[in-house]
């Protein structure tokens, strides 16, 4: 095989994963289907069993299968989440009182895990980014996402303190809209939307609540809210698992 980009050849078991991902992209094997077991790919490419065992590894780590002990390996059974970033942020979206997740297709996640803290000192980043006086306090809303039993998504919201205090957005349920409906309660509603996105492996903990394997990489999106006089009202850092999401952005030329 001839090198790649990089230079190198791809070892014996990438070759054997792309050879998999092709028949999987081709519809060879279905979702929920069985792949060869590690000995059948063994003997079908002529390897070893550990060569054969890092394919399948391969393929696990980017999200196209699922291992678990005497089943095998089979095909996921996911369709990724389309994420439409603009529409999911309009006003007349979330205005309405509509999940911002009503934008990205018919599925709307679980929330299993959801903690709201207030008084909390931020970290550096976040209290810049929110031009803070120094020691002023923020309201932490965390949650985790679960789509069809998976989870897909952690994400924390930094809020000022000052700003939310007594109002709906320190309760768990915020009410129809979220948090964007209740800041405009309170006349600051976000007029003006900034996201950042990164590419990174993830931390111990973060691979953890996402029971992903730490080799998966993640992506990494911090959502900041302007109101309609450019004061930074909510900083929301997500982490995705990127073999659950597709990232949507569809705008005029």
């Amino acid at each position: 095989m001839a090198p790649d980009e990089t230079g190198t050849s791809p070892t014996k078991a990438q070759q054997i994963a792309d050879e998999l991902k092709a028949a999987i992209e081709r519809g060879d094997y279905g979702p929920g289907d069985r792949l060869p077991g590690e000995n059948a790919l063994a003997e079908q490419y002529d390897v070893a069993s550990l060569t054969a065992r890092r394919a399948l590894k391969i393929l696990r780590t980017e999200g196209l299968i699922e291992t678990k002990k005497g089943a095998g390996a089979r095909v996921i059974s996911f369709d990724p989440i389309r994420r439409r970033g603009l529409q999911r942020l309009a006003q007349g979206h979330w205005g309405s009182g509509k999940s911002v997740w009503a934008a990205d297709d018919s599925r709307i996640p679980d929330v299993d895990q959801i903690t709201v803290t207030e008084g909390v000192l931020p970290p550096r980043h976040i209290s810049s980014v929110l031009e803070l006086p120094p020691n002023e306090t923020v309201c932490v809303r965390s949650r985790r996402y679960l789509m069809a039993g998976r989870p897909v998504m952690i994400a924390e919201s930094y809020l000022p303190q000052s700003l939310v205090a007594g109002s709906p957005i320190t309760q768990a349920d915020t009410g129809p809209g979220g948090v964007y409906a209740r800041l405009r309660d309170l006349g600051h509603a976000p007029a003006r939307f900034r996201e950042e996105v990164r590419v990174r492996m993830p931390t111990a903990e973060e691979a953890t609540r996402l029971a992903i394997p730490t080799e998966r990489s993640v992506i990494k999106l911090a959502r900041t809210a302007f109101d309609s006089e450019g004061r930074a009202v909510e900083i929301n850092e997500m982490t995705m698992d990127s073999a659950a999401y597709v990232l949507d952005y569809e705008f005029d030329a």
